[in-house]
């Protein structure tokens, strides 16, 4: 068995897998090689890697080697192209955003896992690299709208007068909202919570934060984390919470996506223009369309005053500590499907194997990915 690990595209500093878990991978007498440069931006050279074991290569190399390729992002066509008959891929490819991709990749006869869609059970908790980079994002958010808002964070009292503390207003109470509210709150700042979840409160309250409460929500419990579409009365409410809520605001921070949909626009051009200049928006929902109106993925625009920061990689922004958390994901998933020789067993029994896998034996085999081409 040949796991191959990829560099990964601009923009993309994370790994796969690190060399200590490459390491452990060896021992169950798994052959790993590496393209060369993968691993620079988390840390990892070239060398750590071969000091372990692994073999350094090209990209083409490992593609036409590999039995199970990683690559967080997806790959290119004719990185498709070069895999070996019945390769697996395996990283977070957003297959209900990407399904089109998903059916080009099932005509090649590869064998698609993505990480993003295994089920969110208490055994699947050591696997969940949704949840385990969304922490990070939600840290690196906050920690990014202080580095370019041009006021502190904290109250100061001074001789030379008081500085009131910054508004700081999550929408999202998931991993990376909770993470926000709590780095928010270490660097002083007074934060309010807006989610369509009244189960979360207690979390939101507990670290600090004031929960903004909008009666009437639809049902979210079994959208592993997610948003879930509301009825239009709900929406109208929501709406002008959040509209009075953004006005006071200095620094909102945005989370809210739907799995498959285009992320639900909360905030309007209108609300952003009641806002003060110089705040900042950070939507982490930009690759799927952003939780604003004018919200550009991978951009950073100022609308009346108001910078607004379209960011989904914030992760990769810390790439040592993402590679290391997201690694060990990878390591526990493989466990499901390489056996103790170190042979692929695909079993399709385990509710989480087939829950993550998308494509296999040239067909789409997720339903819900199915039912989106159908």
């Amino acid at each position: 068995m040949i796991i191959g690990i990829l560099k990964e595209p601009t923009g993309e500093n994370r790994v796969s897998l690190l060399p200590e878990q490459c390491a452990q991978l060896i021992k169950q007498q798994v052959q790993i090689q590496v393209e060369s440069g993968a691993g620079a931006k988390a840390s990892a050279s070239d060398e750590s890697y071969a000091a372990v074991g692994v073999t350094i290569l090209s990209r083409n190399q490992v593609l036409q080697a590999a039995d199970i390729v990683l690559s967080i992002q997806l790959l290119t066509e004719s990185d498709i192209t070069l895999c070996k008959p019945n390769a697996i891929v395996l990283g977070v490819y957003q297959p209900l955003y990407h399904f089109q991709q998903m059916q080009v990749w099932a005509g090649k006869g590869i064998s698609t896992f993505s990480l993003d869609m295994i089920p969110r059970t208490t055994r699947a908790q050591s696997m969940d690299v949704l949840s385990s980079q969304a922490n990070i994002a939600g840290y690196k958010a906050v920690l990014l709208a202080a580095n370019i808002y041009p006021r502190y964070f904290p109250m100061f009292m001074t001789a030379a007068g008081s500085i009131a503390p910054a508004k700081v207003l999550i929408l999202g109470a998931g991993v990376a909202g909770l993470q926000a509210i709590a780095t928010a709150r270490r660097l002083g700042a007074v934060v309010e919570v807006f989610d369509t979840r009244p189960a979360v409160k207690d979390e939101v309250m507990s670290l600090g934060a004031k929960f903004i409460e909008v009666e009437g929500a639809a049902d979210a419990s079994a959208a592993g984390g997610y948003a879930v579409e509301q009825s239009a009365e709900y929406q109208q409410k929501q709406k002008d919470r959040i509209a009075a809520a953004i006005a006071k605001a200095d620094i909102v921070i945005t989370t809210a996506q739907i799995p498959g949909k285009k992320a639900p626009i909360l905030i309007t051009a209108a609300m952003i223009e009641q806002m003060r200049n110089g705040s900042i928006i950070i939507d982490l929902a930009a690759a799927t369309g952003g939780n604003t109106e004018v919200t550009k993925n991978n951009d950073t625009i100022v609308y009346a005053g108001v910078q607004v920061v379209g960011n989904s990689q914030l992760a990769a922004a810390m790439p040592s500590d993402a590679s290391k958390l997201y690694g060990k994901n990878v390591f526990n998933f493989l466990q499901l499907i390489i056996d103790k020789t170190g042979q692929l067993n695909l079993n399709f029994e385990d509710d989480l194997v087939k829950g993550t896998c998308i494509t296999y034996d040239g067909q789409i085999i997720h339903e819900r990915v199915a039912a989106l081409l159908a």
